[in-house]
């Protein structure tokens, strides 16, 4: 097996996103073990320019998704949200276009992605999962969508892509009671495709992958472009899209941000 992979430059942090090919199959990988891969908004940003770097190579067929060291994502890094609770208008605007800008890039890669899930994979996670065109999940692996336990409002196009994959009972399920289920119940109602043993999950993935590599580029483009267009709508975006900003200076996110990293309940105070 051949690897190219992106590298930092010299003096440089590691990067929080890594590219590596294999053949005509690229893997994008999260890379933050020390914080179970908890995305920041580097690492928001990180998933755009990886994504672009994928787009501009005609020799990958098709990209897995996955995290480093047995875990995909435990969600967003909260003690940014600490800081963002404090911070300007711009500086919560910036935050926000990077957490979209990084989740539609996956989205938009233009080829079949799947998503290798094992550990946790939660809020955030579950966002780039979603954007996956795939999800094959490991036994072990467990799912949460959980902006309610911090008091913010799970992203717009997020959401959508939620209630499109579970259906509108199951989405509201996830988010009113912010709740981990395990792989059975995210195979049982769809947020998954298909659940294997922890040790099979690389073969299981593989063996997909290489079906999907084996058939016509122009097909697969063409199939991707086709079903996701039949799933868009558009209604009242703009609304929806300020009121998911409009978290990022809320008191609920204040309390829920410190709580978390404080070890107790948080204590929500918004009433509308």
């Amino acid at each position: 097996m051949t690897e190219a992979e992106t590298a930092a430059p010299t003096g440089a942090p590691p990067p929080s996103v890594r590219l590596t090919r294999d053949g005509s199959v690229a893997t994008l990988t999260i890379d933050r073990p020390v914080r179970k891969n908890a995305i920041d908004q580097a690492a928001w940003r990180a998933l755009t320019e990886v994504s672009a770097e994928i787009a501009a190579d005609p020799d990958i067929s098709a990209v897995v998704v996955r995290g480093a060291g047995g875990v995909f994502s435990a969600g967003a890094d909260i003690s940014e949200f600490v800081a963002l609770t404090e911070a300007s208008a711009e500086r919560r605007d910036a935050f926000a276009d990077a957490v979209r800008d990084g989740e539609e890039a996956v989205a938009r890669i233009a080829r079949p992605t799947v998503a290798a899930i094992e550990g946790p994979c939660v809020g955030g996670g579950c966002q780039i999962a979603l954007a996956c065109d795939l999800r094959i999940a490991a036994e072990g692996a467990r799912f949460g969508v959980t902006p309610a336990k911090l008091g913010i409002v799970y992203p717009v196009v997020s959401t959508r892509r939620l209630v499109a994959t579970v259906g509108r009972s199951a989405a509201k399920d996830l988010l009113f009671t912010g709740r981990l289920i395990d792989a059975a119940e995210a195979l049982r109602i769809g947020l998954v495709d298909r659940v294997v043993p922890a040790d099979r999950l690389d073969e299981e993935v593989a063996t997909l992958v290489g079906q999907i590599v084996a058939n016509s580029r122009y097909s697969l483009a063409a199939a991707k472009i086709t079903v996701d267009a039949l799933g868009a709508e558009a209604s009242d975006l703009d609304r929806l899209e300020a009121l998911w900003r409009g978290g990022f200076a809320g008191e609920d996110l204040k309390e829920g941000a410190r709580a978390f990293l404080e070890k107790r309940k948080p204590v929500f105070t918004w009433r509308g």
